[in-house]
């Protein structure tokens, strides 16, 4: 196979790259050359922006398709406005087979609908021209860049939602901070769910994703998936407990109620990773319901997971070649280890004088 892939230098374009190199294929880059510029020398690498009106834009491509360059495939990773995916878009379509576009899960919007599968309405923004990329309108951008692909690419167009993405390199430390932490042992504060049902999570590792991409290039596969995991259900505790599995210190859980995080300013999602607090009965789901989204369609195809302790071991492993021993994290995301040790202290001092005797 010859792709070209449109990025390839950030968090999930290298292992694509990777892995494609492993299975003998040829990999044609196309970016800006900032980010990590050196990371593939051997690998020919076209020069320009995605944008068509900055710099030199896709003149590079233009030149190559000019020159008489196909390719079997394309694998956009990194086109978040409809202008710009169309733009590639339409300008590669006579001369490649298969169009991938890795959108997102959040195309089903902020109120993530429970059971969510490929035909699930996705979200809509009021201004569709807008090119402001904020939390409220990500998805339904991401959604219209789906649809300026599939307008052209009618047969040849493959969308690939993933969710929370995952392993070695990522830059968010949303999933991260769990497996770091843990390997670090000791007391470690973990939510104690109010529903414990409500506790699924959902990722898929960045690896897993990359094959994925791949194998729909080999077998020729059209269509939209939702890239997510794992196979089953996955309740925050197993996670921790999965993460646990893959180092050897000691480790307890302190489960910290709900109610006494929200009171000491604890932010859901990002100021504890993979945690989202769920309110009454029949209120909307939260980002919760991620982990109830249907991947049936991506298995029938050829997902596949690798084992939980193997991601955890894995980003751990990542993680100390990358960062200064007992490093915290920076980038807003987890509990500061000072944060995370006056929590525990206060949660004991509020457990143990709610349970001595009047």
């Amino acid at each position: 196979m010859n792709i070209l892939i449109l990025g390839g230098t950030g968090f999930l374009g290298p292992h694509i790259v990777e892995s494609a190199l492993a299975q003998g294929w040829t990999v044609t880059l196309f970016n800006r050359g900032k980010s990590a510029p050196g990371k593939f020398p051997t690998l020919e690498t076209l020069l320009g922006d995605r944008d068509p009106a900055k710099g030199s834009g896709l003149s590079a491509i233009e030149k190559a398709v000019k020159d008489g360059r196909r390719w079997d495939a394309v694998i956009d990773t990194s086109a978040y406005v409809p202008r710009v995916a169309r733009a590639s878009a339409t300008l590669l379509a006579p001369v490649i087979h298969q169009y991938v576009f890795i959108s997102t899960v959040s195309v089903y919007g902020q109120e993530f609908p429970a059971f969510a599968d490929e035909s699930t309405p996705v979200a809509t923004v009021e201004d569709p021209t807008t090119e402001a990329v904020t939390g409220m309108t990500y998805g339904p951008l991401k959604a219209l860049c789906e649809q300026a692909v599939r307008d052209a690419m009618p047969m040849g167009a493959t969308i690939v939602r993933p969710g929370l993405i995952v392993g070695p390199g990522d830059p968010t430390d949303r999933f991260t901070y769990w497996p770091v932490r843990i390997a670090r042992g000791g007391d470690v504060l973990v939510p104690a769910f109010a529903r414990p049902a409500d506790s699924q999570v959902s990722f898929i590792d960045v690896r897993d994703l990359a094959e994925f991409a791949l194998r729909l290039i080999h077998d020729g596969h059209d269509g939209t998936y939702n890239a997510t995991g794992p196979a089953g259900e996955l309740l925050f505790p197993e996670m921790a407990a999965g993460c646990k599995a893959s180092v050897s210190v000691p480790v307890r859980f302190v489960e910290v109620g709900e109610t006494f995080l929200l009171e000491q300013g604890v932010q859901p999602w990002m100021g504890l990773p993979l945690w989202s607090p769920q309110g009454g009965p029949g209120e909307a789901p939260g980002p919760s319901a991620m982990g109830t989204i249907s991947r049936r369609r991506a298995i029938d195809a050829g997902l596949a997971f690798r084992p939980l302790a193997m991601t955890s071991a894995d980003t751990i492993k990542w993680w100390a070649d990358t960062h200064e021993p007992d490093a915290d994290f920076t980038r807003g995301t987890g509990l500061p280890k000072a944060k995370e040790a006056e929590l525990l202290s206060k949660w004991s001092a509020q457990s143990s004088s709610a349970a001595s005797p009047a």
